[in-house]
């Protein structure tokens, strides 16, 4: 490739970063193409590697990534990426369609609950919670606070999963409809309560649990069975507790 051909690419890129998702690594590309995600250009420094890969873990989507993969300078590529993925492959994707995904988490009645992050902080761990509510069929995953659940670290972390599942942000008033379960110490233990379909499941922020606000409207408090003097656990095993308790259906695609 010519300078001048990666000039090119490279400003296509920029151009188009702003209204898009960075989608970093392998497997947030083979995520986003498996759920529909309008992918836009996709750069790497080793087209043959890129390929390869594709072909080896995931044949469903390597002939797509084949035709659209362009290969640039691997300086070319860390300057458009902030931090190059293993894979050594990049894409830039259309963010899912907001009316659509305020569609399917207020659609009564729903197949699969909501879980709802209050005021998460750490950002992997709101791309863990994605990724696991995509695996258990959860309708979707809504936090409220001032964090960006599109933000590319949490779409990083997600494994491009924020295809798979309606991933938005809301304030408490603007939380879908639903019988309201939230985790809380003092709640009933979960492994005697029957959580509805149709629920949305609040879990409070690492460091400060669930928001006096968010609690006063729960339709019941549920607790998580824990040994004596361990304080709490990470937030991502939390959510994948409740949701296998909840009992979501088998992944019916690739992994």
């Amino acid at each position: 490739m010519t300078d001048d051909v990666a000039e090119a690419v490279m400003g296509r890129w920029r151009a188009a970063a702003p209204d898009t998702v960075l989608l970093d690594g392998f497997h947030a590309i083979k995520h986003a193409l498996r759920f529909g995600a309008d992918v836009r250009m996709t750069v790497t420094s080793d087209r043959q590697a890129a390929v390869a890969l594709a072909r080896e873990l995931a044949d469903d989507v390597s002939d797509v990534i084949a035709r659209s993969v362009v290969e640039i300078p691997a300086h070319a590529l860390r300057e458009l990426v902030p931090r190059i993925h293993t894979t050594g492959i990049a894409a830039l994707a259309v963010r899912r369609d907001a009316r659509a995904n305020a569609e399917t988490l207020s659609r009564l009645p729903r197949p699969s609950p909501v879980v709802v992050l209050d005021n998460p902080r750490n950002l992997g761990n709101v791309g863990a919670v994605v990724r696991l509510a995509a695996g258990f069929g959860a309708t979707g995953v809504v936090t409220t606070g001032d964090m960006d659940p599109w933000h590319p670290n949490v779409v990083r972390a997600g494994a491009g999963l924020h295809y798979a599942t309606a991933v938005e942000h809301r304030s408490l008033d603007e939380l879908p409809p639903g019988p309201l379960y939230v985790l809380d110490p003092e709640g009933e233990d979960i492994r005697s309560v029957k959580v509805p379909d149709d629920a949305l499941i609040a879990f409070g922020s690492e460091r400060h649990g669930i928001s006096p606000e968010l609690r006063s409207r729960a339709t019941e408090l549920v607790s998580l069975p824990m040994r004596p003097q361990v304080s709490s656990y990470n937030l991502a095993t939390s959510v994948a507790m409740t949701l296998f308790h909840w009992g979501g259906p088998p992944a019916t695609t690739p992994a």
